[in-house]
């Protein structure tokens, strides 16, 4: 057996993937066809709650120092994440060849085998192992793990070879993209509608420039490589009126609004996590977020089972939870690619929907869906609104010591945050503290939230269970996400 987990992809899914998996002690081998990262920017900027989700890990100070913003957008409508009263920001300009260099680092760090060079080919599943054709430095190989996860992109191969259903509808339109040097223009961070189709700019640092153009009516080309930037600048110039062409082309692209989804994110022994299981309009960055927020969700699920702490149920939960996720992502997208690109007879909805977007409850319902912030998973029944929510930051006091329920999520594990000090409570959850921490605190400066005075966090910073307002008792609520109590002091041994 070459490893537990075999990853097909080392972007930002894959590798996340890798780096989860290795804080909960399993080992994983990363696949990548080339020999190393492309440097390229592709996807930029990060999500309030990716964002969160990478201070969980303690990965935010890698970046280094990154430009944070409280705006964003949905269609092109402005937006302002300040409506959502959590202090939420988004890292702007954030490009995707840096998320790749910090999450690569950390996951090697932490142990990950990954291989580059190595082209996956196709595979077999085995009921109890999955073995993978790969083509690499050595000529080719059959290797073989217990799980296989297809993390390479929306022409994933992965996908392909296990035969999942992916229904959707092809691309309309075209959008051209180019990163420049040697310009200097105006930033339209948000969809900028202009006469005959829509442009966007951005300043990437370093002198970089991105600009984005889409003329109204374009068909998607089949292309076999990327457009040239003459055709990048001509368009440019005819939407906008200003020259460009006297720049410096750094990576230039073309993608379209093709939405595709799915059905299943596990077949067997065979699991999907970001683009290899959705694609969609990148509309506000949401596609690199939802595919980090996969592994995530992933992660500690597939290690509990293959561990032997949790049977198969709870890694069904992946299929269950995401899948909604990316339902209502391609939904969300699907909507914006009309408000940003449709034309001139979608204006009255446009307008209605700006002037909507006023409203504070509405803004809020738009902030938290571009945020990432309005993800709820179905953990069991109950009055508090926290329920299935992830956490918003707490911070807390140990005694003297000032931590947050944040960094209290650093290894991975699951967190049962005991607000009002109460013995009975840790000792409920004790037959469970070989894989949740028992943590006794007091909020810092504010009161909890959902007036909790307890609450059971997953890996992923989700509320599992809160007290006041779960109907599920909290060993109830232990045993489904983590698994049956320890018994007479044996751990589980069972492993899949």
């Amino acid at each position: 057996m070459e490893a537990s987990v075999m990853v097909v992809g080392a972007g930002p899914a894959g590798l996340m993937l890798a780096g989860e998996l290795r804080l909960a002690g399993i080992d994983v081998v990363v696949l990548d066809r080339l020999p190393r990262r492309t440097g390229e920017s592709r996807g930029i900027g990060l999500t309030p709650r990716t964002v969160e989700v990478l201070d969980q890990r303690g990965l935010l100070p890698r970046f280094g120092d990154i430009e944070m913003s409280g705006l964003g957008h949905f269609g092109g409508i402005p937006l302002d994440f300040g409506v959502l009263g959590g202090g939420d920001r988004a890292a702007r300009t954030v490009p995707q060849s840096a998320t790749e260099s910090v999450l690569e680092s950390w996951a090697r760090e932490l142990g990950a085998d990954i291989r580059r060079d190595h082209e996956f080919t196709g595979l077999t599943d085995h009921g109890d192992r999955v073995e993978a054709q790969v083509r690499g430095p050595a000529g080719r190989q059959v290797l073989s793990a217990r799980f296989l996860v297809g993390c390479d992109g929306g022409r994933s191969a992965v996908r392909k070879a296990a035969g999942f259903d992916f229904p959707g509808t092809p691309a309309t339109t075209e959008l051209l993209l180019a990163d420049i040097r040697g310009v200097d223009l105006e930033s339209r961070m948000v969809a900028d509608r202009v006469t005959d189709g829509m442009v966007m700019t951005a300043r990437l640092g370093d002198g970089v420039h991105r600009v984005i153009v889409a003329e109204r009516g374009a068909p998607p080309q089949r292309r076999t490589g990327p457009p040239t930037f003459a055709e990048v600048a001509d368009a440019w110039k005819r939407l906008t009126g200003v020259d460009i062409s006297h720049g410096e082309p750094v990576w230039l692209s073309a993608f379209g609004d093709a939405t595709r989804q799915v059905t299943e994110y596990r077949r067997g022994r065979v699991l999907l996590a970001g683009d290899s299981a959705h694609i969609h309009l990148p509309a506000g960055g949401q596609g690199m977020n939802t595919s980090v927020q996969d592994s995530v969700n992933l992660g500690w699920k597939l290690a509990a089972v293959l561990r032997g702490a949790a049977g198969p149920a709870l890694l069904d939960t992946y299929h269950t939870e995401r899948h909604e996720v990316g339902r209502r992502l391609l939904a969300n997208t699907r909507a914006q690619s009309l408000l940003i690109l449709g034309s001139e007879e979608v204006q009255p909805l446009r307008d209605i929907l700006t002037e909507l977007a006023r409203y504070e409850e509405v803004a809020r319902h738009f902030a938290a869906k571009a945020a990432g912030l309005d993800i709820r998973y179905d953990v069991g029944n109950g009055p508090n609104p926290l329920l299935g929510m992830r956490m918003p930051r707490l911070e807390l006091l140990r005694g003297a010591t000032v931590t947050s329920s944040t960094e209290l999520l650093r290894a991975g594990r699951g967190v049962l945050l005991d607000l009002a000090d109460t013995p009975r409570l840790r000792r409920r959850a004790a037959p469970w503290a070989d894989r949740v921490d028992l943590v006794t605190a007091t909020p810092r400066d504010t009161a909890a939230p959902g007036g909790a005075s307890a609450v059971l966090l997953r890996p992923d910073g989700h509320v599992a269970w809160i007290a006041p307002g779960s109907h599920h008792d909290l060993p109830m609520a232990l045993e489904r996400w983590f698994g049956p109590a320890q018994q007479h002091g044996t751990a589980y041994t069972r492993a899949v």
